[in-house]
């Protein structure tokens, strides 16, 4: 599920933003059942009101809250919900699961600013009755390569949780950060082989002034190692200005910017296409792509990823 939000592909870092234009800050209900959460949700399903939905494991913070607004964007009056729920079968052993942020009040009021209509904050037992699921969501191969190559059972358990909330929650669109691009493809995709008619949208990352892509787990990270963090971001900007001269130039001059910093540790920097596929060997000019990167700064991983356009445009 949402821990951050996703990739941008101007050269420019988003800027946070203030609430939508329109949006009055209101108390949210909170659901912490599914009796509670279908009790709240009956008046839309009994009126068609279309309903939007950001499903996030809470530490909420700007990103998040410009995912709320997207899905107002595309409900206008229909209900907003949000998860907040910590979801373990995502966690590997030896990840962050005990140590992961839980700021429930925190996450209301952001909630609330944002105008968001019900909040779904579930215990574990709630959404796995009875212990962890025998019937799990398979990811097939996008899950076993980069996020799904170093967390190996990842994605599926980020699959699982989420097909379980679009049946409690039946929204009509889904929301979620392009800064986790890998799974927003597979929830996409997802949505679209299962045919369970939820309309999945990508939000672009929203970044601190200095490029840092906004997350829960960039509070982990001392001083020092939050100023090597920009890292990242230079590189995958620096691979966008070098993109209109090849894939090679643009890891090129990635890599370049990943020499200077001393604590960076890289797991992966790859290009493959928006969907996560091969690039062909000589892309045409003009061919859309993404970069992807991965890095620890300690004991603290961190992601991001930005577009690319390959070659200049005939």
């Amino acid at each position: 599920m949402t821990e951050t939000t996703g990739a941008r592909s101007s050269g420019e870092p988003a800027r946070p933003l203030a609430p939508s234009e329109g949006v009055t800050a209101r108390s949210a209900e909170v659901a912490h059942t599914r009796d509670e959460l279908a009790k709240l949700l009956e008046p839309a399903c009994r009126d068609g009101a279309a309903v939007g939905f950001v499903p996030t494991m809470g530490a909420l913070h700007e990103g998040h809250a410009s995912l709320m607004r997207v899905a107002r964007e595309r409900v206008g009056g229909g209900p907003v919900v949000a998860s907040i729920f910590v979801n373990p079968l995502q966690f590997g052993a030896g990840e962050d699961l005990d140590r992961y942020p839980r700021t429930l009040e925190a996450d209301l009021e952001i909630c609330e600013r944002e105008g968001v209509d019900v909040v779904f904050a579930p215990s574990v037992d709630e959404v796995y009755p009875g212990g962890l699921p025998q019937v799990t969501v398979d990811p097939g191969e996008l899950g076993d390569v980069l996020e799904g190559k170093t967390r190996p059972g990842h994605f599926g358990g980020v699959l699982t949780v989420v097909a379980k909330l679009f049946g409690l929650v039946e929204p009509d669109v889904a929301v979620f950060g392009e800064k986790d691009y890998q799974q927003l493809a597979l929830i996409s995709r997802m949505s679209s082989d299962l045919c369970l008619g939820v309309d999945v949208v990508g939000a672009p990352t929203q970044r601190e002034p200095d490029g840092l892509a906004l997350s829960s787990r960039n509070r982990y990270l001392s001083p020092e190692q939050r100023e090597e963090a920009t890292t990242l971001s230079r590189a995958l900007y620096a691979a966008q200005r070098e993109a209109i001269n090849g894939v090679d130039a643009a890891l090129q001059a990635a890599r370049a910017e990943l020499r200077r910093a001393k604590t960076v540790d890289l797991d992966y920097l790859a290009v493959a296409d928006p969907a996560l596929g091969e690039l062909p060997t000589e892309p045409e000019p003009g061919t859309e792509a993404r970069i992807l990167i991965a890095a620890r700064l300690g004991t603290t991983r961190l992601i991001d990823n930005m577009s690319l356009t390959i070659g200049a445009p005939r």
